[in-house]
């Protein structure tokens, strides 16, 4: 049915890097012409339209119930539609216990995608989540070797089934099978965007492990991490992939549990009182506002976002002193011997 296939893709710790190998080799069996795009290391603000008569998919996790940052905008900036088609895949933190496998949650990673692909005259044949192990290790720790092997062999048989049929000239719109839960939680999804990957990007830190090896600045790929006070610094412009925290040699790459709460908790306080005297002071909503408490919340919300720019900024500078710097530490989870990272990803090419 094809003769072209330009796959586009975003990874951070391989998962999203491994289903476009696996559909890549699926259309190389049928003998099409492949391109596979890393968009990480490309100019993702002049992008060439694709050949007309190629046949064009999107391969993204899924951070956040939405497609990353990233990719979101590379898709907002993609040419027009010459006629083409498109599919879209998101990975999503699947999860083992015993032998149940459990799926992740997808919220808006593929709707809204379509939806602006749609705008632009493309017509989406294909929309699948594909549920590899869980690479979100700030929350839990790694799943072992045992796990991550069956469901990435689990996983690369739905991605070369999903791949057949699609390159056969079928149709497959598995994702929207979940389309009420997802829609359900598709406000997390925009708040996590607007606000919550914001406060993700602060939680990392480098820990006395820390060699200055400088791999966690050049591997990542979207260049998020700069060097200051000579200890490496997560800029805004994180996506929180993982990428740097499951590939530091040293393990020395962390989640700040104990600082961030404590932080978030001082910003907090901090922007109520402040919030409250300029209301007194400065601001006189008028009466019957709808919302009011919603109004009052994204004030607060705002302030606080404000506030965590120099709130960081202190905390990365103390961390250089050895009583501040055990102190977040000890209070990190993923500091423990048993949290695992996520490095498994890249043998199941």
């Amino acid at each position: 049915m094809y003769e072209n296939l330009v796959l586009y893709f975003f990874s951070g710790t391989g998962n999203a890097r491994n289903v476009a190998n696996w559909i890549a080799d699926t259309a190389l069996e049928k003998n099409l012409q492949i391109e596979l795009v890393d968009i990480s290391k490309i100019d993702r603000k002049n992008i060439p339209a694709p050949p007309a008569d190629s046949l064009i998919g999107f391969c993204s996790p899924t951070h956040g119930f939405n497609y990353p940052p990233v990719i979101m905008y590379f898709i907002f900036r993609f040419p027009k539609s010459n006629g083409n088609k498109i599919f879209l895949i998101n990975t999503r933190a699947g999860m083992k216990f015993s032998k149940i496998y459990f799926p992740g949650l997808s919220g808006i990673a593929l709707l809204l995608p379509a939806l602006v692909l749609l705008l632009k005259g493309y017509k989406i044949i294909g929309m699948r989540p594909i549920d590899l192990p869980s690479n979100w290790i700030s929350l839990h720790p790694g799943l072992n070797e045992s796990a991550v092997s069956e469901i990435q062999h689990r996983c690369k048989r739905i991605a070369k089934s999903f791949a057949e049929k699609i390159l056969d000239g079928k149709k497959n719109y598995r994702a929207l099978f979940d389309i009420i839960q997802d829609l359900l939680i598709a406000p997390i999804a925009v708040l996590y965007f607007f606000v919550g990957r914001f406060v993700l990007a602060k939680t990392f830190y480098a820990d006395s492990n820390c060699d200055n090896c400088d791999l966690c600045i050049n591997k990542c790929p979207v260049k998020a991490i700069e060097k200051v006070d000579n200890r490496p610094f997560w800029t805004f412009r994180c996506e929180s992939c993982m990428r740097c925290m499951n590939e530091c040699p040293k393990r020395a790459i962390e989640t700040g549990h104990g600082y961030i709460i404590g932080l978030l908790y001082l910003i907090d306080v901090t922007a109520i009182v402040w919030l409250g005297m300029l209301s007194s002071k400065y601001i006189n909503l008028p009466a019957g506002l709808p919302f009011p408490g919603l109004i009052n919340f994204t004030l607060e919300s705002l302030i606080s976002l404000a506030l965590l720019v120099p709130g960081y900024r202190l905390v990365h500078y103390l961390i250089k002193l050895p009583v501040f710097r055990q102190l977040i530490e000890y209070t990190s989870l993923t500091k423990l011997k048993f949290w695992n990272r996520y490095r498994s990803a890249k043998k199941y090419k």
